[in-house]
């Protein structure tokens, strides 16, 4: 018998800590917003082991974007946050954009709210990182994917 000095005190054992997914309001949109997120950063960096077909890796890198900036914009913001934007032509060819935020009397998840916050900014900051990484290890076509990503990342701040 091993010593377990919360049992031996006469103490109940202690609950496990619930996860991210279990206190958030809608897990299946958070799961999407870092598997998308986790997927262009993933092919990015480890597409090199699998393949060095550049055009391929950046295919799947730009898809995996473009994937990522319409969940964020679409679904991940409405559901987890209650933002959610738009751009809509007019017919006479000017554009309007629309910004839709969720009902003040409706709270928002606070679990939901940090973790799409914190993904959302930390994600910028990520690539930019990588940017850097690319230009000094003068990998210009990397560079490429790179910008791309930054500038999907920061449209959706």
């Amino acid at each position: 018998m091993s010593y377990q000095p919360d049992a031996a005190a006469g103490a109940p054992p202690a609950a496990p800590q619930p996860n991210v997914f279990q206190t958030s309001s809608h897990p299946l949109a958070l799961l999407f917003l870092l598997l998308f997120k986790g997927s262009a950063l993933a092919l990015y960096l480890l597409g090199n082991f699998f393949t060095n077909n550049f055009i391929l890796i950046f295919v799947l890198c730009v898809l995996a974007l473009a994937v990522d900036f319409w969940t964020v914009k679409n679904i991940s913001g409405r559901l987890l946050v209650g933002l959610r934007w738009w751009n809509e032509v007019r017919d006479d060819g000017s554009n309007e954009w629309i910004f839709e935020s969720r009902d003040t009397r409706v709270p928002v998840n606070a679990s939901d709210s940090r973790v799409f916050w914190a993904v959302l900014y930390a994600t910028p900051a990520v690539w930019a990182v990588l940017a850097v990484v690319a230009l000094f290890s003068l990998r210009f076509q990397w560079l490429l994917i790179v910008a791309i990503a930054v500038v999907l990342a920061v449209a959706n701040l």
